[in-house]
């Protein structure tokens, strides 16, 4: 049976998450950004009206694959990052880094 995954920014989320959603959800933590502009190179095309490059930093290439597995096997995705400017981002960054097939993908937020 598959279920549906909740990406979380924290552990600690996940975990009082989990208390609450019941066996119908997995939950995961992404611990915070996921990707980065490129350190070696520039990280916008200037011939692309600037549009930035992303890649996803060795030290969090573990997360971003276990993110992935996941994802694969879930029926529904929900990212439940912060309801700030920062946890767009990073939902955002989850959703182009995870994403695959024609699962739903959807934004949440818990308060």
């Amino acid at each position: 049976m598959k279920r549906n995954l909740v990406i979380v920014e924290s552990p600690a989320k996940a975990r009082t998450l989990t208390k609450l959603l019941g066996g119908g959800y997995s939950l995961k933590a992404s611990l915070g950004h996921i990707m980065d502009l490129p350190r070696s190179r520039l990280g916008i095309d200037i011939e692309n009206d600037f549009e930035p490059k992303y890649v996803v930093p060795r030290k969090k290439s573990k997360i971003v694959r276990e993110l992935k597995q996941a994802a694969k096997i879930a029926s529904a995705v929900y990212l439940a990052t912060d309801p700030d400017r920062e946890g767009e981002a990073i939902a955002w960054h989850l959703a182009m880094a995870t994403k695959r097939g024609k699962i739903p993908y959807r934004r949440v937020v818990f308060h």
